[in-house]
């Protein structure tokens, strides 16, 4: 897919430059700059009014851009234009400017001095949630209108494991189930491809996985629904290859696709990520909107979900302020409280955590439940 990119940005030199790294990106079309906000704006009228299939996927927003703010700019383009995906391209790459940014409606932020790896990451994001949304909208990429069915949202959530052992499994398979029981269409995403264990979790047995589409070039709906396994609680199960060798197959590119496809026809999905990062399970965390990381108050599993976040940040998938960190087992008891998790690993903290004693009361129930089918098979 070809993606369309509306650079802004006021200052001659800085249009050349962004304009000279953007055509050196794959499948990137940009289109002259908009030299002001007043000339954006009637572009992108002007292309709504003709035509709203051929407004660009991406406009970058240059903190050089006049004649109003930039975050001003960005907040009446998500609000007359919602199915274009903003990205600001500034020098300030501060939680507090992310924030604001976020808060006015775009989907990234890229620092100056731009980077290659990070603007086509940046714009691949972008990109792909003006697909979603598009797709939602019934509006094609290529002119007209898509007949084929339409989801009803499109919100990704990774969790992901700061080591093996915390729980990230039933932790993503528990909030696929809320999610599902607050009346949301949900599916549950196994990418923990070499030792996923959603499948044994939910007592289920399903010929198909995720690596049914990984060499398929264009997910129809119905090939989607032939992947996906309709679980009793409701949910949509897309789960791992039952041979870990074959997880090899699921690379970058089908991952991505495989969760475009999957936004396009759930309100949300739930993506298990695993704690063993390879390029699919990075592009989901890349992707996602809420990217989950679990980690249980020990130190070993700090310092991992530490080296986590680090890593993200290193290979530009995802910035710390944009990762919230989970406790699992807390307790008031533990000499690693969440404020400390907070400084170490530089991430901000769910709001709430699961508590030790949730663990054992479950453990306990399971076991109860276990003795009393075996005490109603002895007779």
């Amino acid at each position: 897919m070809v993606i369309r990119i509306q650079p802004a940005v006021s200052d001659p030199d800085a249009a050349r430059s962004l304009v000279t790294l953007l055509s050196q990106l794959p499948e990137c079309e940009p289109v002259p700059p908009a030299i002001d906000s007043t000339q954006l704006i009637d572009t992108l009228s002007q292309q709504a009014a003709e035509s709203p299939a051929d407004l660009p996927e991406v406009v970058l927003v240059h903190e050089l851009i006049g004649s109003v703010p930039a975050l001003e700019l960005i907040r009446e383009v998500a609000l007359h234009f919602p199915a274009v995906a903003v990205v600001l391209v500034t020098q300030d790459t501060s939680p507090g400017l992310y924030s604001a940014a976020m808060d006015a409606g775009a989907r990234g932020v890229a620092g100056l001095p731009l980077s290659y790896d990070e603007l086509a990451a940046r714009i691949d994001a972008a990109a792909a949630w003006a697909s979603g949304v598009r797709r939602h909208l019934g509006v094609s990429g290529h002119g007209g209108r898509d007949p084929g069915p339409r989801g009803q949202g499109g919100t990704v959530l990774t969790v992901s494991g700061a080591k093996g052992g915390v729980g990230t499994t039933l932790a993503a398979v528990q909030l696929a189930l809320a999610a599902r029981a607050s009346g949301r269409d949900t599916a549950l995403v196994d990418l923990d491809l070499q030792a996923g264990d959603v499948a044994s979790c939910l007592d289920v047995q399903f010929r198909r996985s995720i690596v049914d589409l990984a060499g398929i070039r264009d997910i129809s709906p119905r090939v989607l629904q032939d992947a996906v396994y309709t679980h009793e609680s409701g949910l949509g199960l897309l789960l791992a290859p039952g041979e870990g060798e074959r997880g090899e197959e699921v690379d970058e590119r089908a991952a991505r696709q495989i969760l475009g496809a999957l936004r396009t026809r759930f309100e949300v999905v739930v993506v298990d990520c695993g704690s063993q990062m390879h390029s699919a399970n990075a592009a989901a965390v890349e992707l996602a909107d809420l990217a989950a990381l679990l980690t249980t108050p020990d130190v070993i599993s700090v310092r991992g979900a530490k080296r986590t976040v680090r890593l993200w940040e290193r290979l530009r998938i995802r910035k710390a302020e944009e990762t919230v960190t989970v406790v699992n087992r807390a307790s008031r008891h533990t000499e690693i409280q969440p404020s400390l998790i907070a400084r170490v690993t530089g991430t901000p903290m769910a709001r709430t955590t699961v508590p030790a004693a949730e663990i054992r009361m479950r453990n306990q129930l399971a076991r109860a439940h276990y003795e009393l089918g075996e005490w109603e098979r002895a007779g």
